[in-house]
């Protein structure tokens, strides 16, 4: 019974939604663009970008609705049907959000996802060094465009070529570029938005306080990112890249010691991270702690050599270990695909890495000690599929004010800390077990990393710091985990949203919330 009052509510929701969008929008909306729960396809357009499958399990609320708009107009219909009927929306460009939160919903039901993929034009202009891109491309696509253009141009931003990029900027959007160049959101030009009035908006129209908002405010909170214009930075025509593992028995963690002393100061031209997971290895193939790491350097492996040489020879780097490539095959490399495969593997827009997970993240002002280190080891083996990646900072990202965006992790931070627990199966009995064995670790760290407040990136969405329970999140309730995602920022982004959907349209379990209307 329960199933089949649902599908009723479902089609019920597709026929008005459906009509609404035919009034107001200004290009026709093909019913195909339309997938109620009752539709044969459903299933497999929500699961299309799915990236944490604790989000696809049965138990988990599933939108009434999922509308794919090909046109801006769509979008705008979208947003002022939504209103008309009372129905909430979640926003998906790239479906990467730790928390599920662009399309599932703890707080409302029912509720409809407007999902972006089919919003993905990209128009390179090299002669301005500059690009529009469209919220529903990947950042795969976007790296191949701009490869297919010049071979001296890039954009920094992410790793993960499937990423969304419409949602990726609006939290920061770091990656191998970042002590170069900064962030995504660092390289923002222009923007447009369909706002909570269905209006769409550029940075003209929408004035400099929304404009600076949705630069590292968080998705899902002040309007629907169309497309985003980022500047292009220059790169040379030769990079150097590396991998190299150690193993404890290798003096991992004493280099590791080190690489926190040094790596925040090296040559901005360099960006070397430390992914650390658990391998088999030993004689009799029990499972040990592999530090990893990879390096992205703007220039030959001579020049790169010498300045490891100098800075940090205990990682003992050698000629053979260094490959000299193009800025788009070392992107290819990072992406985890084989080493002789062509850039075209960067359009496949399905990520072959899905599983069920729980993230969180830290910043670290000062080195952590190796018997502390010694410790993280310890946890790291009490775990299935564990794994940390740390991320130098430094560069210009110590040179950019913590106000210029809202992401304010800049400068005093040595470097980042991503932890993920994962598993394969959706057993939601053994997913506790992960979850609990995550929150140990992040609570064994609590003395090493950033306090008061102990920051977080909104990017890596963690429902452990708080959640709005209801639809109407108050300031008060949002403080706490606004602080340590925004820092002092998190003041003006409600003023921001308060100004712009004072109504609270665009709403989610961590969304910004407005202040209260004055009687």
């Amino acid at each position: 019974m329960l199933l089949a009052s649902s599908l009723t509510i479902s089609i019920s929701i597709q026929e008005k939604y459906s009509h609404c969008l035919s009034v107001h929008s200004d290009l026709q909306v093909p019913s195909s663009l339309l997938y109620a729960s009752n539709t044969s396809s459903y299933s497999q357009i929500l699961l299309s970008t799915v990236q944490n499958l604790r989000f696809a399990g049965p138990s988990v609320p599933k939108p009434a609705i999922i509308f794919t708009p090909l046109h801006e107009s769509h979008v705008q219909a979208a947003v002022i049907c939504s209103k008309d009927l009372g129905i909430p929306v979640r926003v998906r460009s790239g479906g990467h959000d730790f928390e599920g939160i662009s399309y599932a919903s703890e707080i409302e039901k029912p509720f409809i996802v407007v999902d972006l993929a089919k919003l993905r034009s990209i128009t390179i202009d090299i002669d301005d060094d500059s690009a529009w891109v469209q919220a529903g491309a990947t950042l795969g696509e976007v790296y191949y465009r701009i490869a297919e253009k010049s071979n001296i141009h890039a954009f920094p931003a992410g790793g993960c070529p499937s990423l969304g990029i419409g949602g990726h900027i609006t939290g920061g959007a770091y990656g191998f570029l970042m002590r170069k160049y900064g962030l995504g959101v660092d390289n923002v030009l222009d923007a447009k938005i369909v706002d909570a009035r269905g209006r769409v908006l550029d940075r003209a129209a929408m004035g400099e306080d929304l404009f600076w908002a949705i630069r590292g405010g968080g998705g899902g909170s002040f309007g629907i990112i169309l497309s985003w214009k980022i500047k292009l930075v220059p790169v040379p025509p030769t990079v150097t890249i590396f991998t190299v593992s150690r193993t404890l028995e290798q003096g991992a963690t004493k280099i590791l010691h080190k690489w926190q002393q040094v790596a925040h100061s090296l040559d901005e031209d360099l960006f070397l991270r430390v992914l650390i997971q658990l391998a088999t290895g030993g004689q009799n193939g029990e499972r040990i702690v592999l530090t990893t790491y990879s390096a992205l350097y703007l220039g030959d492996a001579d020049s790169l050599l010498q300045i490891m040489k100098e800075r940090f020879p205990e990682l003992g780097l050698a000629r053979k270990d260094c490959n000299e490539t193009t800025w788009i095959q070392s992107v290819v490399t990072y992406a985890f695909f084989p080493s002789n495969s062509p850039p075209e593997v960067l359009l496949q827009r399905q990520n072959g890495f899905k599983n069920s997970f729980k993230a969180k993240s830290d910043f670290v002002e000062e080195p952590i000690p190796e018997t502390v280190l010694e410790g993280i080891w310890k946890m790291l083996l009490q775990e299935d599929n564990p794994s940390m990646v740390w991320l130098p900072y430094g560069g210009v990202m110590s040179r950019i004010s913590e106000s210029q965006t809202p992401f304010p992790h800049r400068k005093g931070n040595v470097f980042e800390i991503g932890y993920v627990a994962g598993w394969r199966d959706g057993d939601v009995k053994n997913a506790t077990k992960h979850i609990e064995w995550i929150r140990r670790l992040y609570n064994y760290m609590t003395p090493y990393v950033s306090k008061s407040p102990r920051a977080a990136y909104v990017n890596c969405r963690d429902f452990d710091l708080g959640v709005n329970k209801k639809s109407n999140t108050s300031f008060i309730e949002a403080t706490v985990w606004g602080e340590k995602y925004f820092k002092g920022n998190f003041k003006r982004l409600v003023r921001v949203k308060t100004k712009v959907d004072p109504d609270n349209f665009f709403r989610h379990e961590q969304s910004i919330p407005p202040l209260p209307l004055k009687c």
